[in-house]
């Protein structure tokens, strides 16, 4: 029977091949090939793990952390073996984003949301420890809070309550996943405090963004690339710097790291699949069905997600938070019947 589907694979990714990309391509590939998110990475490499050893005779699968952007750019780009099957997100895919794949054919694609995590802010173990509010995280680091100059220097400079110690946050870049979601549940949030500032967001939207999201560049927060694991390194190595990541990151180093609060939530598991921590924010992948019959084990490999992303099943050792039980549900459904993402209602 695999030898059958391995030859059907075969003949479908010849076809596949000469279309290729915008029709340019004639390469071949027979691996699955994914790319995206670095939040979604380590789960996603678990689940090329345990389908690698489940599959044999399947090639193992691509993983690439290039952050939620990049990875939807690279897929948008067109069918074919030149592009990912998959792109990993952090975020969900943009309306803009959508119409850009649509543009260059890539007219059928699966939306499977994988799970739950949150953009957890920590420090190190022993090191410096507060109650932060959005309000709090986007004054000390919006690059021109509510359009004014940026003079805070110290975190008691932001809020009386806290310690007079430098403000030095590592962060996501502007390509991830994680610096989207950081925009859009915290900054945004804290900026809509103000009342002037929300009331822009009606009249001139492009300023409203711009007060609201532009992180500052004199040296408080510093970008530290798609990789969350140097900034687990980061602020390990620094008692006063504040790291910000997903939740799996703060999971798997509690030994050296400890979360810090926000609305006096903390970034637990329970918080995060409950919505009651500010940070939560689901995650997903984006897979093109043009490609589940070209590629050999693409569609075994979504199988091998839905055995792993329940409350209690291999992913949440890495720090997954299980999705609710009715979007669970519709995901098996998307993993297994390849429910086709009309685009209506992304933003």
């Amino acid at each position: 029977m695999k030898t059958k589907s391995l030859i059907f694979a075969a003949v479908s990714a010849a076809a596949l091949a000469a279309c290729g990309g915008n029709g340019a391509s004639t390469a071949t590939r027979d691996s699955i090939r994914a790319a995206g998110s670095s939040t979604v990475y380590p789960f996603a490499k678990a689940v090329a793990e345990a389908f690698s050893r489940d599959n044999p005779d399947f090639k193992a699968p691509i993983i690439e952390s290039i952050g939620s952007g990049a990875g939807i750019e690279a897929f948008c780009k067109g069918e074919g073996f030149e592009t990912p099957d998959i792109a990993n997100a952090s975020r969900r895919m943009k309306a803009s984003e959508f119409e850009t794949c649509k543009t260059n054919g890539v007219t059928d694609i699966v939306e499977v949301q994988v799970g739950l995590d949150g953009i957890a802010l920590a420090s190190a173990k022993g090191g410096i420890t507060m109650n932060l509010t959005p309000k709090i995280i986007y004054e000390a680091l919006a690059a021109k809070p509510y359009g004014k100059d940026q003079t805070a220097k110290t975190w008691q400079d932001v809020d009386a309550s806290l310690p007079a110690t430098p403000i030095l946050v590592y962060g996501p870049p502007s390509t991830s996943g994680t610096r989207d979601a950081l925009k859009e549940l915290i900054l945004e949030a804290g900026c809509k405090t103000d009342e002037a500032t929300k009331a822009l967001k009606e009249t001139n939207e492009d300023e409203f963004k711009k007060i609201c999201t532009e992180v500052r560049s004199d040296g408080a927060y510093v970008d530290q690339g798609e990789q969350d694991n140097l900034i687990v390194q980061k602020i390990e190595g620094n008692m006063n710097a504040v790291g910000i990541f997903g939740y799996s990151y703060l999971e798997e180093n509690l030994d050296k790291l400890q979360g810090l609060t926000v609305n006096g939530v903390e970034p637990t598991y329970d918080n995060i699949a409950s919505f009651t921590y500010p940070g939560a924010r689901p995650l997903f992948m984006y897979v093109k069905k043009n490609h589940l019959d070209a590629v050999p084990g693409l569609k075994e490999y979504l199988v091998a997600w839905t055995k792993m992303w329940a409350k209690d099943g291999p992913l949440a050792k890495h720090g997954l938070v299980a999705s609710p039980d009715d979007v669970m549900a519709a995901s098996t459904k998307a993993a297994t019947e390849y429910t086709l993402l009309d685009g209506s209602q992304l933003k």
